[in-house]
């Protein structure tokens, strides 16, 4: 592949993805290497001086006629945004070119969108049954996010055996193990009756310390195969069950993502406290409320997970 010119958009792009991979920003470089993609396909390699507000604007409708959401075309537009940052910074190009700003091109924001799911969606779930071995991998997941403080679907695939303490499951965040943050509060999670099922019927059998909980992770492989491995299973899952989420009647789009929120919705409206909530997700926030949260034993752990499958009870549905 030849070199790029300085003064494009390819050659920011590849400086960008470099920077971030020698930074361990596998999965941002990724992102990033997706956007150029989909960039490319619109108008190829262009130069930083064919960029301007108008042609900002035809990209944004082509997008939009793509069947791309625009929050999505705020994430790809705000993207340009930082390469023509980086670009300036690097004498690339100058500031009088910037695109952006009032008067100029700004990207789309979205609604505020409530994303959590109803107690009495998840009991649709919990009560589905799959017709296909993929259905169920995907409502197995789904619902072992949910249970799980709402973990997201890269740290299941990197659940190891050793994160299980008994009761308990143990682990901290890939994105705060990541970071640059020296003391970082790993996460627990009382095992619930229905994740140990979960983890019977889909973990590996080898249960060495050091084996993977799941068999979709590999051992000795690159940090860009994690990130591929992590992007396909996320697919998969995100997949199926928007064919359940159609199939049982949920309005919303059912999505790992929404497993998330649902948790901490679920939760908050069953009386539990903002700090515990905080905790479960594993956010990090400021030192009183980080002290404050130390507080939390074990046992209340277990008691609040209980809460989570409270659909058992027909009574307890919240509308």
């Amino acid at each position: 592949m030849p070199k790029p010119e300085p003064d494009t958009i390819l050659s920011v792009f590849l400086f960008y993805i470099s920077k971030l991979l020698n930074e361990q920003g596998i999965r941002t470089a990724a992102h990033y290497q997706t956007k150029y993609n989909v960039l490319a396909r619109f108008s190829g390699n262009v130069r930083f001086v064919d960029i301007d507000v108008l042609y900002l604007k035809r990209f944004e409708v082509w997008m939009l006629e793509q069947n791309y959401s625009k929050t999505t075309v705020g994430i790809y537009t705000r993207c340009l945004r930082a390469l023509f940052n980086e670009a300036i910074f690097q004498g690339i190009i100058k500031r009088e070119s910037y695109p952006f700003g009032r008067r100029l091109y700004q990207p789309p924001s979205s609604r505020n969108i409530k994303k959590a799911l109803t107690l009495e969606d998840v009991s649709k779930i919990y009560n589905y049954i799959p017709e296909n071995k993929q259905e169920r991998k995907a409502k197995d997941f789904w619902l072992f996010s949910y249970f799980a403080n709402g973990i997201n679907p890269t740290d299941i695939m990197n659940l190891k055996c050793k994160n299980i303490e008994g009761e308990y499951l143990v682990f901290e965040r890939a994105k705060t193990v990541n970071s640059t943050r020296l003391d970082p509060r790993p996460i627990t999670v009382f095992i619930s009756d229905d994740m140990r099922k979960i983890i019977d019927f889909w973990g590996n059998k080898n249960k060495d310390p050091e084996n993977y909980i799941f068999p979709w992770m590999e051992h000795n492989i690159t940090p860009l195969r994690k990130v591929e491995l992590c992007e396909l299973f996320v697919y998969s899952i995100n997949h199926w069950m928007f064919k359940i989420g159609k199939k049982v009647g949920i309005e919303k789009k059912v999505s790992t993502y929404v497993a998330r929120h649902t948790f901490s919705s679920i939760m908050k409206r069953s009386g539990v406290s903002t700090e515990f909530i905080q905790e479960s997700l594993g956010h990090t926030s400021m030192k009183t409320t980080e002290s404050y949260l130390d507080s939390f034993e074990k046992s209340i752990k277990k008691e609040y997970s209980q809460k989570l499958v409270a659909f058992k009870d027909d009574r307890s549905l919240i509308k």
